[in-house]
């Protein structure tokens, strides 16, 4: 289900009940669409998400984790200057449109009153957010800056006056329902042709809602008392989380008829945070870490062709015997050789003395005919132990690039700073800024790698996982105990996980590889290989890269991922 107008007006009433007359307490802006207002109310913190990002736009309280960027954007600064200490009168939506309107009152820098609006439009690409006064409707500023090269009805810059988006002529069904609906509904029999009227008739009706509605509205009975009871339903919803019989997933304010599972949430806020979870922190992940995803990306291809080259080369050398063989025979038989020949036809005998016809040139002699046959051996054998160990080193940087392409896949926008710094100090990423600040101050400090992320098994005992090479290398070669259990997926990139025990028992052992295999490449496989073993048997080449060791006395488990099981396990 879409964001859509019902499903706002049951957010904008339990946001109601929840959060006014809060207090601002926070204000942050950890990705480029979307603020965190962090408000204080009835002895509790809500961080309320505004996100006007182009597919996830919402309203809600989250709970998922966010890492704030070192210096705040200039939208931030403003809010912080306005909504600072601001109480939060109401909530209110516009009509059953997609807009959210909050409520502020604040004290200026004379010490006045003042009315404030934050107002959210959730509207797919067109979605922003909006600071206004609201003694005049001018714009303070705006998340997204529109100009009249982009909408001359409508500008959205600081100083502009405030327009309302462009009103639909729909009727709002939370008023009640049309006089002609009972008509409508024997003029349309069919549900798929009822619902597209009905969607042309009421404002603010997503797909899956006015389909739930057309099914209610068959169900026999007073069709007006169903149009009634369909809509209270968003005053008292029943926050459900559907998936298809073809695994596709659905948020709805209360259950709508389906083929598939369902699945109940507390709040309308928790159940976006299910939702969203994956999908908001992948789109992140993209936007944070564009750059990383191209140079890896980029490292990958170079890396793949040369192989190739490099594989086509070895096929080449293949045929180095030949001419040593040539050679020994032209040596061997030189009094049958001569000069000015451009061939000849001598007994092989590596192969029962079979005729071997050999090329030779004409400008040579049958001597050193023999002897260029010996370079090119020499020449094709050198080539082979130079390929081969080129072969090596070259597949080293294909795995190492793919797992890191694996790790980015996987991490969450928090874990990219270790990945940029990674990148950084093995000359794969050039930061302007980083390197600017290096010239200015030549004594700064090295930037510390981020702690890796803590579980705790049933039994208490305490686990951590790696979520990169440099919380890996941190953590398997530093801080874990060499009685420790290391643990990871077998063959296949993944986190390092430590078990901080020195004889787990095999609950623990099975509940850290389910850990490890989670956080891997085979996270939507079954039966997933992870081996573990004391960390004393790990061991790390001179010279090999972030994340890369080799072991020995390894013990297997099979095991398949469950995301439920993790977020048991996690640490809050």
């Amino acid at each position: 289900m879409s964001f859509d107008g019902s499903f706002t007006h049951a957010m904008v009433r339990e946001l109601s009940q929840s959060l006014s007359t809060g207090r601002v307490s926070k204000i942050n802006q950890p990705y480029d669409n979307e603020v965190v207002l962090t408000i204080r109310a009835n002895s509790h913190n809500y961080p309320i998400l505004l996100s006007a990002n182009p597919t996830y736009a919402r309203i809600q309280v989250t709970q998922i984790p966010y890492v704030n960027p070192p210096v705040p954007t200039n939208f931030t600064m403003i809010l912080r200057k306005y909504l600072q200490g601001a109480i939060l009168k109401e909530i209110t939506q516009v009509a059953n449109d997609r807009v959210v309107h909050l409520h502020f009152t604040s004290r200026n820098e004379l010490g006045d009153q003042q009315e404030l609006l934050l107002i959210i439009e959730i509207m797919a690409r067109h979605s922003n957010v909006i600071l206004v006064n609201s003694a005049d409707m001018k714009i303070l500023d705006a998340i997204k800056h529109v100009g009249s090269d982009q909408n001359r009805y409508r500008l959205l810059l600081p100083g502009a006056q405030y327009i309302n988006p462009p009103k639909q002529d729909l009727t709002d069904p939370f008023t009640g329902p049309r006089v002609d609906l009972t008509q409508t509904l024997r003029d349309f029999p069919n549900r798929d042709v009822l619902a597209q009227t009905l969607q042309h008739q009421y404002q603010g009706l997503g797909k899956d809602t006015v389909a739930a509605l057309a099914t209610a509205l068959h169900e026999p009975g007073d069709v007006q008392q169903h149009f009634r009871d369909f809509f209270a339903g968003f005053d008292q919803p029943q926050p459900t989380l559907s998936i298809s019989p073809k695994g596709k997933t659905n948020f709805t304010a209360f259950p709508y008829p389906t083929d598939g599972q369902q699945h109940r949430a507390e709040t309308l806020s928790d159940l976006l945070d299910t939702y969203y979870q994956d999908k908001a922190e992948r789109d992140r992940v993209q936007q944070q870490g564009s750059i990383l995803i191209r140079v890896v990306r980029n490292e990958l291809k170079k890396n793949r062709n040369k192989l190739k080259k490099l594989q086509r080369t070895l096929a080449e050398t293949e045929n180095a015997d030949e001419y040593r063989i040539k050679g020994e025979i032209l040596t061997t038989y030189l009094n049958q050789v001569e000069r000015g020949q451009t061939s000849v036809a001598l007994p092989n005998f590596y192969d029962d003395n079979k005729p071997l016809k050999i090329q030779l040139s004409n400008q040579l002699s049958p001597n050193q005919n023999a002897q260029k046959y010996f370079k090119r051996y020499q020449k094709a054998k050198n080539a082979v132990s130079y390929v081969t160990e080129q072969l090596k080193i070259t597949q080293a940087d294909v795995d190492y690039f793919a797992n890191i392409m694996a790790q980015i896949e996987l991490a969450a926008p928090k874990d990219l700073v270790d990945i940029r710094l990674e990148l950084q100090q093995g000359g794969y990423l050039r930061d302007h800024d980083h390197q600017k600040n290096q010239k200015k101050n030549k004594k700064q400090r090295r930037q510390k790698v981020s702690k890796p992320d803590r579980f705790t098994a049933s039994d208490g005992t305490k686990i951590s996982v790696g979520k990169n090479n440099l919380q890996n290398d941190q953590l398997s070669l530093h801080t874990a105990k060499r009685t420790d259990i290391w643990l990871h997926v077998k063959d296949m990139p993944g986190s390092h996980v430590i078990i901080h025990a020195d004889h787990p028992s095999d609950a623990t052992i099975l509940e850290a590889a389910n850990l490890a295999a989670y956080f891997s490449k085979g996270r939507e496989s079954s039966n997933v290989p992870v081996d573990y073993l004391p960390v004393k048997r790990l061991h790390k080449p001179n010279g090999a890269k972030p994340g890369f060791v080799i072991f020995t006395g390894q013990h297997t488990v099979y095991v398949t991922p469950q995301s439920d099981l993790v977020e048991k396990l996690a640490d809050n």
